[in-house]
């Protein structure tokens, strides 16, 4: 503002009791005579000095900045230096002129507020409010759950940026899905009945192009707000860019009156919207990894135990990590096709961890399938099992197994055990003694022959075989923390078993090494327990 134009000058104010013209100023005047006393003052500055009034010293009813300028003025006749300085958290330029009002000589200060240090507070709240936004963004989207981070996004869109929110994003197969929020807070999921090109802006989002300026919603179909917003003004549509293809689109509407979007509010709502879009790619990719992972493991999870005529059976399977829920050890179990026909039992451990692990079990598994109808020549299958894992061409893969064809002979269970570099079985008699089956062999898939030795095994009523893999006896804890839990252990809580059913000796096993490994890592573990029923 040119302070000048309102400035009565010394030849032309005397405007007797009509006041001089800057009384109805809206900015603040004051102006205070060559003795530093207030001679007159408008409403503005009264309201902003507060205890100022005429007849009182400039120099307690102003800040110190002004009462200095102002002795400096009476000073100075020529120089008409504006000061700078601040006056209630507020930062004001002070403009001086010369006023005679009936022959007195006065300074009128003209109060002009500094609108740039005004917006820099203002921006500074902005920025701060727009990085605590974010924060709660990052926070909120965080889960890998697609309808959270939905529910999350619109949610966030209606609370801080608009009136209502809609995330439009494509469905499996075609389509596209909608989610809402409007001013109640309240989230809704529906079906987009439109072609996207029907919407100004929301084909050029889907496809990752954002556009030019903000949308007429009288543009817009009606149905697309769903009656969620009575009185839609001026909408904004961003895209929802992610890594592998946009995810979707966000569609920002405000209400009829409320003030339009401004450049920085839409680079912003972009911001909010880029992450909001990344966030919903990692949850729709998580989500398709899981359906994957799934699928795989119901393949390759271990079987449930079958009823076998005459046997009792009972397995216990504990991957290496609490999140996994296959790994490299494992079993099958494949009834006898006929009657007097033997039962197998397989039980193998795949070097490796984890997925790779199971992917390789899955591998032999398939392949043990196959190999069934050749099950009474333990030798045989072994052998043909070697040859796959060989031709596989990857020497440190290799797998140790024990096979056991079962079947019921009158009041007995008779067992063939066949070992392939595996731990030997052990055989717990009523009396409680524990036998370990002298059957030993060769890894498989490191050796181009297989030696293996069949041992035959006969169970009385009350006595069990125990089939284990090495991640029991090695597993490591106890009161050091690094201790083996070692066969000599097993052996001895084995024969505390003695009379037990498969189930509640496998259950006592699991238990005993559970609580020996504590918090402690491990390795995959498997047990499978054989017993006349």
């Amino acid at each position: 503002m040119d302070v000048n134009a309102f400035v009565t000058r010394s030849d032309d104010t005397d405007r007797g009791a009509d006041g001089p013209i800057w009384a109805f100023a809206p900015n603040p005047v004051v102006a205070a005579d060559v003795g530093g006393v207030i001679s007159q003052l408008n409403d503005a500055a009264r309201t902003l000095l507060g205890s100022a009034a005429c007849g009182a010293p400039l120099a307690e009813a102003a800040p110190a900045w002004l009462h200095r300028a102002h002795q400096q003025q009476v000073d100075d006749t020529v120089s008409a230096t504006p000061v700078r300085g601040p006056i209630g958290g507020r930062t004001f330029e002070a403009h001086p002129t010369r006023w005679t009002a009936e022959g007195v000589t006065n300074i009128v200060w003209w109060l002009v507020e500094d609108a740039r240090q005004r917006s820099a507070p203002e921006a500074l709240r902005t920025e701060r409010e727009r990085a605590e936004f974010l924060t709660e963004v990052s926070s909120d989207l965080s889960s890998l759950d697609i309808d959270l981070c939905l529910n999350a996004s619109v949610r966030l869109a209606a609370r801080h940026l608009a009136d209502l929110a809609v995330v439009v994003t494509p469905k499996a197969g075609c389509g596209y899905s909608m989610v809402f929020c409007g001013p109640d807070g309240r989230v809704v999921s529906d079906d987009l009945d439109l072609e996207p090109d029907q919407v100004p802006g929301l084909a050029e989002a889907l496809r990752g192009v954002p556009p030019s300026q903000p949308i007429d919603p009288a543009t817009v179909p009606e149905r697309f707000f769903r009656g969620r917003l009575d009185d839609p003004g001026l909408m904004v549509v961003a895209a929802l860019p992610a890594p592998r293809a946009p995810a979707g689109a966000l569609v920002l509407v405000r209400r009829s009156g409320r003030a339009a979007f401004t450049a920085g509010e839409e680079a912003f709502a972009r911001l909010f919207a880029a992450r909001a879009g990344t966030a919903m790619s990692a949850a729709r990719l998580y989500a398709e990894q899981s359906s994957i992972t799934e699928i795989l493991m119901r393949e390759l999870l271990p079987p449930r135990t079958p009823d076998l005529e005459g046997v009792e059976l009972a397995a216990g399977y504990w991957p290496s990590e609490d999140g996994e829920r296959v790994g490299g050890d494992f079993y099958d179990l494949y009834p006898a096709t006929g009657c007097g026909q033997e039962a197998l039992v397989v039980l193998g451990d795949v070097c490796g961890k984890g997925l790779p692990a199971a992917v390789l079990t899955g591998k032999i598994r398939n392949a043990l399938q196959v190999l069934l109808p050749q099950a009474d020549d333990h030798h045989h299958v072994l052998s043909r099992l070697n040859q796959m894992m060989l031709l596989n061409g990857d020497p440190s893969k290799f797998v140790t197994l024990v096979l056991a064809s079962v079947r019921r002979h009158r009041e007995r269970v008779r067992v063939r055990l066949t070992c392939a570099g595996h731990p030997a079985p052990l055989v717990l008699r009523a009396d409680g003694t524990v036998e370990e089956v002298p059957t030993v062999g060769t890894l498989i898939g490191v050796m181009e022959e297989v030696a293996t030795d069949t041992v035959p095994v006969e169970l009385a009523p009350g006595e069990t075989c125990l089939l284990h893999t090495d991640g029991v006896t090695e597993a490591k804890g106890g009161p050091k923390g690094n201790e083996l839990f070692g066969d000599d252990r097993l052996r001895q809580e084995l024969a505390q078993c003695a009379g037990s059913t498969p189930d509640a000796l496998v259950e006592r096993i699991q238990r005993l090494v559970s609580e020996w490994v504590g918090d402690g890592r491990h390795d995959d573990m498997a047990l499978i327990a054989i017993a006349p029923r």
